[in-house]
């Protein structure tokens, strides 16, 4: 072999010995991390009243400042309806109190968000609210219940033909009052529905009849109007293989309609107590359940400290997108000055902070 040959082959085996080399000593790839957009801090609020909505107002500055980014006001009836001005509530808010609202937190960088109350929740205690009132005909128990004894919360029957056009009329005027881009719809604690004595409902399954409802909501709301449904997410949960109960999950069998809606709805998953720290292994299976079904979560808690604590740091054991971050119901309104004292408020801002929730200084 020729000399000059002979060194240009071990010049070749030495760039291919370093080649080798370089290749097993590079770093392996890093696990793929899933990026999480801006986390969602929302606060949850009734405003049932003119002195709820001024409450609510003195108060959007400081929950701006803790880093508060979606207020859901939950208004139902209590809005000075022009469609439909017989469903009024006593004292309803007017557009020119929204409008501060909408002022205020488009100058903070909250997402305003109104929510009605649908399906369910047409009544509380012995007070029966307008909707069935003025339309006695649309109630899933016409004639049943009478003063509300015996029963939780009344429904209205979700086929009746001339429901909806009057429901809708009531979305689309939220919608525009709050120059809103979403809509929160409700739909917890359902326990009538599929009534042996409705004409319409008797007999049918709950779980397609609470899908029914649902898509009709979902129909109008994103494929007509183009916005985001929002809605409560225990009608949805198995009671019974899960462990929640008949409270925060479904033991009447609405739990099916999961798999019968879209996807794309946001589930406001809400549990309260500390008693899931027993259930050993499964923490709140919900979350990983909505999660694996392709929803978009919100997991939502209340006033035990210890248990917005653990529902936060167990949601966030799932690095995917579509968990959100958390929400902060009230169950009742605000007033100023009281929101920064609010021990669950603060605890929910500091445990987000720790998963990266923006505030401002």
């Amino acid at each position: 072999m020729k000399p000059a040959k002979i060194v240009k082959n071990v010049i070749g085996l030495a760039f291919l010995t370093l080649a080798i080399f370089l290749v097993r000593c590079a770093p392996k790839p890093a696990a793929r991390i899933v990026p999480r957009k801006p986390l969602i801090f929302a606060v949850h609020v009734l405003v049932e009243s003119k002195k709820a909505a001024w409450g609510l107002i003195g108060e959007i500055p400081a929950m701006a400042k803790s880093g508060v980014n979606l207020l859901v006001c939950e208004v139902d009836y209590n809005y000075e309806f022009d469609s439909h001005p017989e469903l009024r509530g006593e004292d309803p808010v007017s557009m020119d109190m929204v409008k501060e609202m909408v002022r205020l937190c488009r100058r903070h960088g909250i997402r305003l968000v109104p929510e009605f109350q649908s399906l369910g929740h047409q009544s509380w205690a012995e007070k029966t609210w307008p909707l069935l009132i003025k339309y006695p005909q649309f109630d899933e128990t016409p004639g049943k219940y009478p003063g509300n004894k015996d029963i939780y919360c009344r429904s209205w029957c979700p086929l009746h033909p001339d429901l909806y056009p009057i429901i809708f009329s009531l979305y689309d005027e939220l919608l525009e009052a709050f120059e809103a881009d979403a809509l929160h719809v409700g739909m917890d604690e359902v326990f009538l529905i599929a009534d042996k004595d409705c004409p319409r409902c008797a007999g049918k399954d709950p779980g397609e009849l609470f899908a029914h409802a649902v898509d009709a909501a979902y129909n109008h709301l994103v494929k007509e109007k183009g916005v985001e449904m929002l809605m409560w997410a225990d009608r949805l949960i198995d009671g019974g293989t899960t462990g929640y109960g008949e409270w925060e999950a479904s033991m009447n069998n609405t739990f099916p309609a999961v798999d019968m809606i879209p996807k794309d709805i946001i589930l406001c998953d809400w549990h309260y107590e500390r008693k899931y720290e027993n259930m050993k292994g499964t923490g709140f299976p919900s979350v990983p359940i909505f999660l694996d079904k392709g929803f978009r979560v919100l997991p939502v808690s209340f006033k035990d400290t210890k248990a917005v604590k653990m529902l936060i740091d167990y949601s966030f054991k799932y690095p995917s997108e579509r968990m959100l971050g958390h929400m902060c119901s009230s169950w009742g309104g605000v007033e100023p000055g009281k929101i920064a004292k609010c021990k669950q408020f603060k605890t929910i801002a500091k445990e987000l902070r720790k998963y990266g929730l923006q505030t401002t200084k």
